[in-house]
């Protein structure tokens, strides 16, 4: 009689527990795919009416083959000139120095055909300074660098929504040509408002992980 007892709770409990799982609603659907990749970009753009090449890196965790959410920043590697008269140490030769860090999202249609779309979006802080590239070692020693008022340092949010055409090249890599634009909002450096550092960037961009 005892073991009948038990199998019988044993049932009740396995039926209490499907009747649950069924019932129970969840964020992510049961066998939901979690899987992360990152990228490398080199976005071609204009900053202050200058030719613009900003090196860039992102990443995250990919859900369900379709969205990624993750973190990613990018700076410009070219020389753009500071106008004379916007320059914060009179007679040097300094450059503008941008750079943009925060969260990016994108959102993927048809993952698993050879050729599809990808709505990428980055959204955070951008900065920029005036440096003097051609003398980095002596201006990074000299004493006055930790005043940020002499060399202009500015902060300021950045949204940039693009679209990427994405090729499957491997099942761990992707090839993602594509335009986006950057708006900023709030820059107050001397001779870079917002519609000098907002732009069309294109880009290239390789992907690596698990998709």
């Amino acid at each position: 009689m005892k073991k009948k007892i038990t199998n019988l709770a044993f049932v009740l409990l396995f039926v209490v527990t499907v009747s649950h799982a069924q019932d129970m609603q969840t964020v992510f659907k049961s066998g939901g795919r979690v899987t992360g990749y990152g990228a490398l970009s080199n976005k071609f753009t204009k900053i202050n009416g200058r030719y613009a090449n900003i090196a860039e890196v992102y990443g995250g965790v990919y859900l369900n083959r379709r969205f990624m959410i993750g973190l990613g920043g990018g700076a410009v590697t070219n020389n753009i000139p500071v106008p004379s008269e916007y320059s914060v140490v009179p007679g040097e030769n300094l450059s503008y120095e941008y750079g943009q860090c925060g969260l990016v999202t994108e959102y993927v249609l048809g993952s698993n055909k050879a050729f599809h779309l990808v709505f990428h979006l980055f959204s955070g802080a951008g900065f920029t300074v005036q440096y003097n590239r051609y003398n980095w070692d002596d201006e990074f020693n000299h004493n006055d660098w930790d005043k940020h008022d002499k060399h202009d340092e500015n902060w300021f949010f950045v949204a940039e929504p693009g679209v990427q055409l994405e090729v499957n090249l491997f099942r761990w890599m992707r090839f993602s040509p594509g335009v986006s634009y950057r708006s900023a909002f709030g820059s107050d450096a001397a001779g870079l408002s917002d519609s000098n550092l907002s732009n069309m960037s294109y880009n290239v961009t390789l992907k690596f992980g698990r998709f």
